[in-house]
């Protein structure tokens, strides 16, 4: 493959994590490193940036700023929700985004995101080789989901599966406060893969795991349901589960009451109020005191509890997406190779976009209990090296100091 020599454009897409900004500082530290990449444009709120041409210029920005990208959550260059048509239908966007590219002379366009990110990124590699454009695009994963396929995991699940296990430990403590028991219900993210809510299975490594946990990989019986959390808080006067927000009916129906109160821009329900709709329903049908919770953003943008271990291979997969475009790799999406055999180990691998796109991964139904209402020990085995690591965060007057990025606009 000949020598690449151009500018390059980072843009962030889909729901943001506590550790996106980790993979971007990776792309966006190596790429200005790198001296076949001419100019480091970040992409302001994804490809939406693209279009409208406005796209900052990372080189004006402080090392130390940008260093603290690795600390600091949400996407700090901006995402979007756009869906951009199949180029086969509609080119028009595909044309003003090559247009743009030749205005920069971009030669590498990263994205960083999930299912629909890599989506796009498919889209956009595909119409430049159709036009004859050489430019090198790599997907750069994240989700908190944990649901793009192939990959071991996925950067920003780790985090926020720590996130989640945590806080079900506190509210396990919590709950036992009174002696008048109670029966709480969590809600977790989570529209058709259950990899965030089996995390609160995790807390019961310290021993505070929640009684049940409802995933969507298994249809959901209301009945059911109600005899099993009435049997536990009858027996031991507390009940805590675990529910993701996205379980449904074995007619596919959604449980959740907000499933028509909106979509996104790709069509996905908006999906909420679950743990206050079962709450209702449990103290209706027991009598007991309840309290639904539900965990909403908190999950994605704790980077307090973010995983050490997470943002190394958040930070890897950016670092990797540059080395693998400049060797000549394109079309790619980067991804893990992970071994737990003899302790952790994990490697990047590359998988072809077309692979990735538009797939989801759901949790294996053997990590699933036999009543379908808790998670064996074989998620536990898998999910627990990823949480390792503590996140060694600056601070300023006692709380987190973020990225102060300048967002310089670029011009030609």
């Amino acid at each position: 493959m000949s020598q690449l020599k151009g500018a390059c454009i980072i843009g962030q897409s889909g729901g943001p994590t506590s550790v996106i900004n980790a993979s971007a500082y990776g792309v966006i530290r190596t790429a200005l490193d790198n001296p076949n990449i001419t100019a480091v444009y970040g992409a302001a709120h994804g490809i939406k940036g693209v279009l409208n041409d406005r796209l900052y210029d990372m080189s004006q920005e402080d090392a130390h700023e940008l260093e603290l990208l690795l600390n600091t959550p949400s996407s700090e260059l901006g995402s979007c929700r756009y869906k951009i048509a199949d180029p086969d239908v509609d080119d028009t966007d595909y044309k003003r985004i090559l247009e743009i590219f030749k205005k920069y002379d971009v030669r590498y366009f990263f994205y960083n995101g999930g299912n629909d990110s890599m989506d796009t990124c498919s889209k956009v590699s595909r119409f430049m080789a159709k036009s004859g454009y050489e430019c090198r695009v790599m997907g750069v994963p994240k989700t908190i989901d944990n649901d793009l396929f192939g990959t071991d995991h996925c950067p920003g699940f780790a985090s926020a599966a720590k996130y989640i296990a945590t806080s079900c430990a506190e509210v396990y403590k919590d709950a036992r406060v009174y002696d008048t028991g109670m029966v709480t219900i969590i809600e977790i993210m989570g529209r058709h893969a259950g990899w965030l809510t089996a995390a609160a299975a995790l807390a019961g490594v310290v021993g505070c795991a929640p009684d049940l946990i409802y995933v969507p990989e298994v249809d959901f019986d209301m009945d059911k349901f109600l005899a099993d959390v009435t049997s536990i808080y009858e027996k031991n006067g507390n009940c805590i589960v675990a529910v993701s927000e996205g379980i449904h009916y074995a007619d596919g129906s959604f449980v959740s009451e907000a499933k028509t109160s909106a979509t996104d821009g790709f069509g996905h329900a908006q999906l909420g109020g679950l743990a206050a709709m079962l709450a209702n329903i449990v103290k209706e049908r027991t009598g007991a005191k309840v309290r639904g919770i539900e965990l909403s953003l908190l999950q994605r943008c704790g980077a307090h509890l973010a995983s050490q271990t997470d943002i190394r291979e958040s930070f890897l997969a950016g670092k990797t997406a540059v080395e693998a475009a400049v060797a000549g790799e394109t079309d790619k999406m980067v991804g893990f190779e992970c071994s737990r055999e003899n302790g952790y180990e994990c490697k990047t691998k590359l998988f072809n976009l077309s692979e990735v796109a538009n797939f989801e991964k759901k949790v294996p139904l053997e990590w699933i209990n036999e009543a379908g209402n808790g998670i064996n020990q074989g998620f536990i085995d898998y999910a627990l090296p990823l949480i390792q690591g503590e996140n060694t965060r600056a601070t300023e007057n006692g709380l987190p100091r973020f990225a102060r990025l300048k967002k310089v606009l670029a011009s030609k």
